[in-house]
């Protein structure tokens, strides 16, 4: 549920040391695996038991799996066996190619994997059934602890396994992996640069190869030797394609790994080759270039040696570069800094960070093409202040990812389509209204709005104060979201939410009019026959009269006003202190309570009698309530309806609530208008 408190302001990015344990124990890995020791028990966690749930959420097993640890299943394991190397990553039974393809990335560069994969672990005298894992998520890295079992079926690992059948450190990543996002079927489909994010906190670039620039050669040579993850796939056209063979032994909608890139002299000319691997360990390209094929009779041992050339079937294979840009349509690298991969020198980002939500009714106004909605988004303001070196432009990329989709598959919840817009600010603060986007196009937005965890692309504007939207494609969608910025010169960012602010006149003192309008004339008889010869109303009256009134008030809808609704009216209104409305009281607050009617009336802009949700920000600002995107969230979800409407007796009591809380305050702060010190009394 996207209703927890977000705070505004901006982020530095997270670092690998500071992973936070996530154990519901609250204990960290070494503390549980010394409890281990200690006992002489081998660890089972309580968090990913070794059952069924753990492994599907929406299907049996088809065959009975056996959870086995590795001394189970073999007499001697290891953790890593001889090193980490991308031919440890075979597939098994699930269809989580795009995660073993970063997998495969993650072993060229071992700073990077000794991160995730803590080297420091063993099947040796301190063994305890205990390992743990570090990802990053949402800017933040976790340690991720499991125990070492493991599905089998025939005493065989079902799922991700190694060339090396008592290795083991694959298959108990995948399993950790699987645990952060709820159950191994929840790794079912992906994007590889998902995974590649998570290993490194890095920024993913998707590269369409048909529309691939000129340069993308260097492009890739400069990614791998900074040591960038890329991965690239086959799109398909239907589902039946999946998997399906192409007759140069391609797999389409199978994601690869790229492990390498570099010319070899072939008759007295220099080709560019890049190297791929299948995860499945088999499988390869047998076109030019192939493991087997006549071109590498032209290319001396000495070459072939240094680029590793090797007739295995082991998944790996070379190509012309020419030939991958033909045969694959997409290209995904996840830059661990995101360096300008068109500039060749290589430079530090500035990176912030911002947590916020759509949420119904409030801040999911779908995308530009919902103008009534769309103001609603939330809005972070982006300050470009210096020029790329010896560039008159500002250098920037946008990151936006929606956030625990893959772990909400269970419940039902899909990628969502999300984008951003970026806008040229009006040079002024607060919150932009539906009449800026009617009248300003944006200056930039995301290349497309598309259904994949995260939407980046890079931009290059004049230095200024620009606003980014970002959002869902539909409206009324709802979901956490992260965007990160990442600039080359330091760029300020902060979050357009308002803040709170309370504008309300100080109230009259009742006093007697020398004459009464028509309409008093009509109230006070009503008053005089509701209230007796005391001429004064309790909260049961008041709500006899103003329902009696409100119900014959033209344009509105309205069901019914309670009896604590009433009482509140009461406690607002009561300068006596008697519990009760006298009759000056009570016109004070039908000139309040015709202001207010006017105001509902003014933002029913379909006149249907109702307001929608989306349009409180501005009815309460013109109460003189500027609020927060987390309280009108807060407000939304206890007066609006499914259909993110409101009726007026919702309004009313949302405006009752609202004032009586602002003049308690104000009657409590002293110092400032920001704080109030209260003791148990008050």
């Amino acid at each position: 549920m996207p209703y927890l408190y977000q705070d505004p302001k901006a982020r530095p990015p997270a670092l690998p040391r500071t992973a936070r344990a996530i154990h519901s124990s609250g204990k960290t890995y070494t503390e549980l695996k010394e409890e281990c020791l200690r006992s002489r028990v081998l660890f089972e966690d309580p968090d990913f038991p070794a059952c069924t749930s753990s492994l599907f959420f929406s299907e049996n097993p088809p065959v009975p799996f056996i959870w086995k640890r590795p001394t189970d299943i073999v007499k001697d394991p290891k953790f890593i066996l001889g090193g980490a190397t991308r031919t440890d990553i075979c597939q098994g039974d699930l269809g989580d190619c795009w995660l073993l393809a970063a997998i495969a990335c993650l072993t060229l560069n071992e700073k990077t994997l000794a991160r995730v994969v803590p080297l420091d672990q063993n099947f040796g005298p301190d063994y305890a059934g205990i390992f743990h894992f570090q990802f990053w998520q949402h800017n933040e890295w976790l340690d991720v602890v499991i125990d070492d079992r493991l599905p089998t079926f025939q005493g065989r690992l079902v799922f991700l396994h190694s060339a090396e059948h008592n290795e083991f450190w694959g298959a108990l990543l995948e399993k950790a992996y699987a645990k952060l996002n709820g159950s191994y079927e929840a790794l079912k489909g992906g994007s590889t640069i998902e995974a590649m994010e998570d290993f490194t906190g890095g920024v993913g670039e998707m590269y369409e190869l048909k529309k691939a620039p000129e340069n993308f050669y260097e492009i890739l040579e400069k990614a791998l030797k900074r040591c960038s993850m890329v991965a690239c796939s086959i799109d398909i056209s239907s589902a039946a394609e999946s998997e399906a063979k192409t007759p140069f032994g391609l797999i389409k909608g199978h994601a690869y790994s790229v492990t390498g890139i570099d010319e070899v002299s072939y008759r007295g000319r220099q080709v560019q080759l890049i190297r791929m691997r299948n995860p499945w360990g088999k499988v390869e390209w047998s076109g030019p270039w192939s493991d087997n094929s006549p071109e590498w009779r032209s290319v001396s041992a000495s070459e072939q040696r240094r680029l590793s050339q090797a007739a295995l079937d082991d998944g790996e294979f070379w190509m012309k570069f020419e030939d991958f840009k033909v045969h694959f349509d997409k290209a995904e690298i996840c830059n661990l800094t995101p360096d300008a991969l068109e500039d060749s020198t290589a430079h530090k980002w500035e990176v912030t960070i911002h947590q916020g939500s759509w949420v119904r009714g409030s801040t999911a106004g779908g995308c530009r093409n919902f103008l009534e909605t769309f103001w609603t988004n939330p809005q972070i303001k982006l300050h470009l202040t210096e020029k790329d070196d010896g560039q008159d432009d500002c250098t920037f990329i946008a990151a936006l990812m929606q956030k625990d989709r893959r772990k909400l598959k269970k419940l039902g919840a899909e990628m969502l389509t999300i984008g951003y817009s970026i806008y040229e600010s009006p040079g002024r603060d607060g919150h932009l209204g539906k009449d800026f986007f009617r009248y300003h196009p944006s200056k930039a937005r995301s290349k497309t709005y598309i259904n994949l965890r995260e939407v980046s692309n890079r931009f290059k504007l004049p230095p200024g104060d620009y606003v980014l939207i970002p959002s869902t494609f539909e409206p009324h969608q709802e979901a956490d979201f992260c965007l990160r910025i990442f600039s080359e010169k330091k760029a300020i960012t902060e979050d357009l939410d308002e803040n709170v602010a309370i504008d309300l006149p100080e109230p009259p003192n009742p006093s007697p009019s020398p004459q009464e309008t028509e309409e008093e004339k009509q109230f006070r008889a009503l008053f005089e026959q509701i209230s007796g010869n005391d001429m004064e109303v309790s909260a049961e009256e008041l709500e006899y009269v103003l329902n009696a009134v409100l119900k014959k008030t033209k344009h509105i809808k309205f069901k019914n006003l309670s009896l604590i609704s009433c009482r509140n009216i009461i406690s607002l209104m009561d300068t006596s202190g008697n519990g009760k409305l006298e009759f000056s009281e009570f016109k004070v607050f039908w000139e309040k309570m015709k202001k207010w009617i006017n105001i509902f009336l003014q933002f029913d802009f379909d006149k249907s009698g109702c307001m929608s949700s989306y349009e409180l920000r501005n009815a309460l600002k013109a109460a003189g309530y500027q609020l927060s995107n987390y309280l009108l969230q807060l407000i939304v979800l206890r007066y609006s309806d499914e259909q993110f409407q409101i009726e007026f007796d919702d309004f009313l009591n949302c405006l009752i609530r609202l004032e009586n809380a602002s003049r308690v305050f104000q009657a409590l702060c002293v110092k400032n208008k920001e704080f109030i010190n209260l003791n148990i009394g008050e």
